[in-house]
């Protein structure tokens, strides 16, 4: 049975689209991984799917599911893409639009330009809701890995983040760092963790790299971009409104302090459109 699905991505972070509410589909952990695969399926970083609300006071249900087939609760990119998806599909007409997550609901809102701000809700530092195993105090918690000891600001979106400051992106061990951290078990993140590595340029421009879980290294990620703001803003070392700058490109992130949401904003694109046995 074939099913259509539309390509699209915000600055190289790069997903497939699946409406799942006027088509049936399925997912399973071996068809995404199938896809996934860049030489012999679509190729994406995450599958995003639509489906009927839960509860029905939102608009649709979003559901999350990394390159290796594992659903996980958030994607800033993937959110500002649906909007763009549900909007161009004419599927809703509302704006603001409400998506419910796993554990989270987001509202997002469509300018005229096309541009989409996502308001991710309020960043969960509490370890145990990180999940997160550590005995020292927050935010910045001194972690030894194989790889050297790294101070890390911890904290969850829906997913867990770990963010770690230095001084130059080229020589850090992101790939290594990020295996590391998810591997199962781990004695600090029992279900692995995000881990971005973020150069501070003034108060309000960072560079920024980062480890998906479930993906590896991605051109962007926009809970990614959002975590790291966040750190630096509890390290009194960033603004509210920060530029952060990804290999894929810029995004735009806003943070009024602890007991706020966050809020993302960036330009999602349709690169096609198709079907897949």
């Amino acid at each position: 049975m074939k099913t259509e699905f539309t390509k699209m991505h915000l600055l190289g972070n790069d997903f497939v689209v699946i409406d799942a509410i006027q088509q049936n589909f399925k997912p399973s952990g071996k068809l995404i991984r199938q896809w996934a695969n860049r030489q012999r399926g679509i190729g994406f970083d995450q599958l995003l799917l639509i489906e009927k609300p839960r509860p029905k006071s939102t608009h649709f249900y979003y559901r999350i599911f990394n390159a290796d087939g594992n659903e996980v609760a958030q994607c800033g990119n993937g959110a500002l893409c649906v909007a763009k998806f549900l909007l161009e599909k004419k599927l809703c007409t509302e704006n603001p639009i409400h998506l419910m997550t796993m554990n989270n609901l987001l509202e997002l809102n469509i300018e005229e330009s096309g541009k989409v701000t996502a308001n991710l809700g309020v960043p969960i530092f509490a370890p145990e809701k990180i999940p997160f195993i550590s005995m020292s105090t927050p935010p910045i918690y001194p972690i030894e890995t194989p790889f050297g000891r790294f101070d890390c600001c911890v904290l969850s979106l829906g997913n867990p983040h770990c963010v770690i400051q230095v001084n130059c992106l080229d020589q850090v061990p992101l790939e290594d760092l990020g295996t590391y951290f998810n591997q199962h078990p781990h004695p600090y993140f029992p279900q692995g963790s995000n881990v971005e590595f973020m150069k501070i340029r003034d108060p309000k421009q960072i560079d920024l790299r980062i480890y998906e879980r479930g993906v590896g290294e991605t051109q962007a990620c926009g809970s990614g971009a959002c975590a790291a703001v966040i750190a630096g803003h509890l390290l009194n070392r960033l603004a509210k409104k920060v530029n952060v700058k990804l290999p894929g490109g810029p995004l735009t992130v806003r943070w009024e302090g602890k007991g706020s949401p966050v809020f993302l904003r960036g330009n999602p694109t349709v690169v096609f459109q198709g079907t897949i046995d």
